[in-house]
């Protein structure tokens, strides 16, 4: 059935009173009974698990009714997550959509090489490595598709790219290949919260650009829940709230 322009008009109309009843109706409920609804989040692994365990914590103890639906995949998972409206909040790592998406950057580590006990680069002092001491050896990166292109970079004009063993889509993976000497895995320096022993050492890349940048996504096209608007401003304020603690402690901001 098609609508006339007018009825077009009066369906506007009746979406935006059922809108402002249903917004009422939230408003006075939780003005009775607190902020309430599900977050839904997705993130990548690296630091975005410590991140949202942080902000998720001190959200809950203003809002101790809100629940959490959190899950974990790669950021091309994350973003195709998103996309289709399983999620409100994401964090990924750059680079961004900024198109389609609001970003707010939030975090930024090095990124490093993970290397087994008895390889010719290991070293109990975990220096950093040149990208061009990495180039004989297989090496393990993240299941990215954007990802080799950015650490090929890494090596300019070399004459050889860089041998890429596989791509892995999880830290831990990661983590047990390199162990049993299948490659040296490239991952974002939070990798190293996982290792427990010095079978294997984390040494930072050398370069100026590997570098993993973290940030919050949200899709400009998808009116927010409140629960999840009022989560990014608890996030704002509190990154605000550590760049002002930064300053104030050292003279300077440092890394988000």
């Amino acid at each position: 059935m098609d609508l006339t322009p007018e009825g077009e008009l009066f369906l506007q109309y009746a979406t935006q009173i059922l809108d402002l009843v249903t917004r009422s109706e939230e408003d006075v409920r939780e003005r009775r009974e607190g902020l309430q609804g599900t977050l839904y989040i997705a993130s990548v692994e690296g630091c975005g698990p410590r991140l949202f365990a942080g902000w998720i914590s001190s959200f809950q103890k203003k809002h101790p009714h809100v629940q959490y639906n959190l899950w974990n995949g790669n950021t091309d998972d994350v973003n195709r997550r998103l996309s289709k409206g399983l999620c409100e909040i994401a964090m990924i790592t750059a680079p961004y959509n900024t198109e389609e998406c609001h970003v707010l950057p939030v975090y930024e580590e090095p990124w490093v090489a993970v290397i087994p006990h008895g390889h010719p680069l290991y070293s109990e002092e975990n220096a950093p490595v040149k990208p061009s001491e990495l180039l004989p050896y297989d090496l393990l990166i993240p299941s990215r598709e954007s990802r080799q292109s950015e650490i090929n970079h890494w090596f300019g004009d070399s004459e050889h790219p860089p041998v890429i063993r596989g791509r892995v889509a999880h830290m831990m993976n990661a983590y047990e290949l390199s162990l049993h000497g299948v490659g040296l895995a490239i991952y974002p320096a939070t990798i190293a919260t996982i290792v427990r022993n010095r079978n294997v050492c984390v040494r930072p890349i050398d370069h100026p650009e590997a570098h993993a940048s973290y940030a919050l996504i949200w899709d400009k096209n998808h009116k927010l829940s409140h629960v999840a608007s009022e989560f990014i401003e608890h996030i704002k304020a509190a990154q605000s709230h550590e760049s002002s603690g930064r300053v104030s402690g050292n003279g300077s901001t440092g890394k988000l």
